[in-house]
């Protein structure tokens, strides 16, 4: 599970910008496509990971609140018992409450705690998710901008070759900066789209809390 996470942070954490620069150095989409291949791939086994300690934590609270309600009727079950003058069987009875307590707060823990890794899956599979989308674009652009460079560069040599004209520095700069003006934009729209994403997110993690809150008030109300 950390090696899955640890190879996620690190694709999370990719700068475009860069692949995309090596990429046009290059004149191949290669570097790129190979990143999206290890997104995708990434992203399937995160998928995977998630419905397994998703599954794992329900099994451990369903768990949890078996023993849970199990210890409560002991608990009713030892003061009848005491009340009655039977102290032998309230003993018996409590040593059992004792030890279904016990387990109650070990699944408590593990439910609470695989809970936790379930939310860290989820958070990174939104954040996967929104990377790939983004190269995915960057992947769009970058073949529009390497075709369009393959076709200065082939009308240049067409030109040069029917013409003897020497290169025009003026287009090769024009390509330059068209280049450089899709990557700020790029750049400036994968910042928008992060900040859409956290917002996003703190708003999932807040309605989760507070419905959480809720469900365990009407538990304790016992209302359905």
């Amino acid at each position: 599970m950390a090696s899955l996470l640890d190879r996620v942070r690190t694709l999370i954490s990719a700068n475009l910008n860069y692949l995309v620069s090596k990429a046009l150095k290059a004149n191949s989409m290669a570097v790129v496509e190979e990143y999206i291949r290890n997104v995708e791939d990434n992203l399937e086994a995160l998928e995977d990971a998630a419905a397994t300690v998703g599954g794992e934590a329900k099994t451990l609270k369903r768990k949890y609140r078996q023993f849970k309600d199990q210890a409560t009727e002991l608990d009713k079950n030892i003061d009848l018992l005491l009340t009655k003058g039977k102290e032998d069987l309230a003993q018996a009875a409590q040593y059992r409450f004792n030890t279904i307590e016990r387990l109650a707060e070990s699944y408590g823990e593990q439910s609470k705690a695989q809970e936790v890794e379930y939310q860290k899956l989820l958070d990174a599979k939104l954040k996967l998710e929104a990377k790939l989308t983004e190269a995915k674009r960057e992947r769009t652009e970058l073949q529009a901008m390497l075709d369009l460079a393959k076709s200065k560069e082939l009308t240049h040599r067409v030109v040069e070759g029917v013409g003897g004209i020497t290169a025009s520095e003026a287009g090769i700069d024009s390509i330059r900066d068209e280049i450089q003006r899709r990557l700020d934009k790029a750049t400036a729209q994968g910042e928008i789209d992060a900040k859409r994403l956290d917002n996003q997110m703190a708003e999932v993690l807040e309605t989760d809390t507070l419905e959480r809150q809720l469900t365990e008030r009407k538990a304790r109300l016992g209302l359905k």
